[in-house]
């Protein structure tokens, strides 16, 4: 599992990534961009990066499903992803 301050600290970004965007996308219609420069570096949404609900981590993120590769097999394997069985041909 994920350090929890990774966690919260990914949280953050998407709460000001949130507050920034209007006026970012506000900012780049009208071309200023001394001013849009002049914006936090964590309001853009280039920064963020998904990461599994249940664990936090960042690699073999599943978008379908919003977990990652390790969790799915293990909760598929349980039942608990309805829908889901392993193949067998």
């Amino acid at each position: 599992m994920a350090r929890k301050a990774v966690i919260a600290r990914e949280h953050k970004r998407e709460r000001m990534v949130a507050k920034y965007a209007a006026l970012r996308k506000k900012l780049k219609e009208e071309g200023k961009w001394e001013e849009l420069d002049k914006l936090p570096r964590n309001g853009s949404k280039v920064r963020l990066h998904n990461r599994c609900q249940l664990t936090g981590r960042p690699k073999g993120y599943m978008r379908q499903f919003g977990i990652n590769r390790v969790t799915f097999r293990k909760m598929a394997l349980e039942g608990k992803i309805p829908g889901v069985t392993k193949a067998s041909w």
